[in-house]
């Protein structure tokens, strides 16, 4: 007698297990643990307090995941590491960025110091990216860790958008960025810009200390001021047009007397081309040398912009006026740059009484 078929036995049920097509929810010890399979796609996991939490994340992530425009190509994402699209970001995308000179340094010490770099696409999580920030935040300042975050979350996103790389999505929006607790308030102690200038002064190209004293004068970052052009410069209106800033949108800044008196020397007979014939390298290399030689080597430069800014609402302009100057949108980023100092502020007040209205 032949052998029976054999029936397919179901599964009994359990409580502290649940699933979708795609998801397994399981019962942990610390909460409920959610499994996300499909093929073609990375598995995800994720540990949630409570069981409708779990199903409710994995709705999200299959939803997600069905409303892909293109399948993933696993082969590609395999075959392609993080290392070759950074390669690539830093030859298509930085290049063009006013801040191409630091943001070259800032990918290649990561391709060089990071194993992560290594992997493959398929294989980049939230899991290597929140070791990589903890384990960073140990040596750096959190504002660090949040612009190198931000950069290789550009690079994912532009590969996604751009690139053809089906990434389903970018494991860097998972990643919570360090909080920025170090926002800077440098600015000039008393004496400091004497031994500035004295430092300057033995720099070999006298356009540096130009280049210094005009930032102070004018609020404007390095990168505006290197890319300025006579052109752009009204002396009849005592303006000058930015017409490339970081925030995208151009602007004309009035230029104060100490500011049009830097640029008068430099005034060629036909006022054509740059107005300060300095590269960003040669000009950050001339500027570290000079800063060390003052012994001011907690200053950056762009602590100037703070100076600068500083100094605009000590002479009593209004915060509209000084963001039409610094390019400021949102006031918030404004209140950050302004350092007024309390004993300044103390001296304006001496001899002064508050008074009723009604009196």
């Amino acid at each position: 007698m032949g052998s029976a078929a054999r029936l397919p036995q179901l599964a009994e049920h359990n409580p502290n297990t649940a699933s979708s097509p795609m998801a397994t929810i399981t019962k942990r010890k610390n909460g409920w643990s959610v499994q996300i399979r499909r093929k073609g796609y990375p598995q995800q996991t994720r540990t949630l307090p409570t069981k409708a939490e779990a199903q409710a994340w994995a709705r999200e992530q299959e939803g997600r995941i069905d409303r892909a425009l293109a399948p993933v190509n696993l082969r590609l994402l395999k075959g392609t590491t993080l290392r070759d699209l950074l390669t690539r970001y830093l030859e298509e995308v930085t290049t063009v960025k006013d801040s191409a000179y630091t943001e070259r340094l800032r990918i290649k010490k990561l391709m060089r110091e990071q194993a992560f770099c290594d992997l493959a696409l398929a294989d980049l999580t939230p899991k290597v990216f929140a070791e990589y920030r903890a384990a960073r935040l140990l040596t750096v300042k959190p504002g660090t860790v949040h612009r190198e975050l931000g950069l290789i979350r550009h690079a994912l996103e532009v590969a996604r958008r751009e690139w053809g790389m089906d990434l389903p999505a970018n494991p860097l929006d998972r990643v919570k960025r360090p909080k920025l607790a170090n926002a800077r308030d440098r600015r000039l102690a008393e004496g400091e810009y004497d031994l500035l200038k004295t430092a300057l002064r033995r720099t070999r190209n006298p356009l540096v200390a130009q280049v210094v004293e005009f930032a102070i004068h004018t609020a404007m970052r390095r990168g505006e001021i290197l890319a300025l052009r006579w052109e752009q410069v009204n002396w009849h209106q005592r303006t000058a047009y930015i017409a490339d800033s970081k925030t995208g949108e151009p602007r004309t800044i009035p230029l104060l007397d100490a500011a049009m008196a830097v640029l008068r020397p430099l005034r060629p007979e036909k006022p054509i081309g740059p107005v300060f014939h300095l590269t960003v390298e040669a000009f950050k290399q001339a500027w570290e040398r000079a800063r060390n030689r003052a012994r001011l080597d907690d200053l950056h430069f762009h602590d100037l912009r703070h100076e600068a800014i500083s100094r605009l609402c000590e002479m009593g302009l209004t915060l509209p006026e000084v963001a039409l100057i610094s390019g400021h949108k949102d006031p918030r980023m404004l209140f950050r740059y302004v350092n007024l100092r309390p004993a300044d502020l103390a001296k304006k007040l001496t001899g002064k009484v508050w008074q009723s209205v009604a009196a």
